[in-house]
């Protein structure tokens, strides 16, 4: 176990080393340069997530996608992860956080377009999209072929999102609401917890995308 704990050390160090922080911030920049300053179009696109239009193209609302990438965000990152750096840097971390966030606003934005732009629909007629399409579809070439690499993208991304997911988000999340829960109510296993979050979770994952965006509007 040691050596493993020692592995991940050594690989984190790595990953959230200077050159991540070059490559994130630096990302933030160049692309806030090409879009032109997209940042000052946040007061529109505000406008645009709160409004209705019932005949814009997508399977959720505005309001809807909004508040299910809220949910998808908010969290484990942006808010364990702000208190940590406020530990470990003290309160000058914030500012660098609240200015690496304005610059970023611009990723975030070149990540949506590109989720919009290569999205298809199935054969139920529902939108599908996100980073493994934009990769596949974004690099096709002119005889509808697609490079090895782009497609190594692809799977490479999704791989690590579960990854992801089962590790910094569900298992984190699942395990701070097991302890509040049984620390509140003594007497109730952790199993029986972790048996009423999966059901939950999965009558709301199971019923599809707008499931899950009717659920986070609530």
């Amino acid at each position: 176990m040691d050596t493993i704990i020692n592995a991940l050390t050594q690989i984190d160090a790595v990953v959230w080393g200077p050159a991540m922080i070059c490559l994130l911030l630096g990302s933030h920049i160049f692309l806030t340069i090409r879009t032109g300053f997209i940042q000052r179009k946040l007061p529109t696109a505000i406008k645009m997530s709160l409004a209705k239009d019932e005949d814009a193209e997508g399977d959720v609302s505005q309001f809807g996608a909004l508040v299910t990438a809220l949910a998808g965000t908010i969290g484990t990152g942006s808010i364990v992860g702000v208190a940590t750096a406020i530990i470990a840097g003290g309160p000058g971390a914030v500012f660098w956080m609240w200015l690496t966030g304005v610059f970023g606003i611009a990723t975030k934005y070149c990540e949506v377009f590109a989720s919009v732009k290569y999205r298809v629909k199935d054969h139920k007629g529902e939108m599908l999209g996100g980073a493994m399409y934009a990769w596949e579809r974004a690099f096709k070439r002119s005889d509808d072929s697609v490079p090895w690499w782009a497609k190594l993208g692809a799977v490479a991304f999704a791989a690590f999102a579960v990854i992801a997911t089962i590790g910094t988000g569900s298992a984190v999340q699942v395990t701070s609401m097991t302890g509040i829960i049984t620390s509140s109510i003594p007497g109730i296993p952790n199993w029986a917890v972790g048996i009423a979050i999966v059901v939950l979770v999965g009558i709301v994952i199971f019923g599809g995308v707008q499931s899950i965006s009717h659920v986070c509007e609530k």
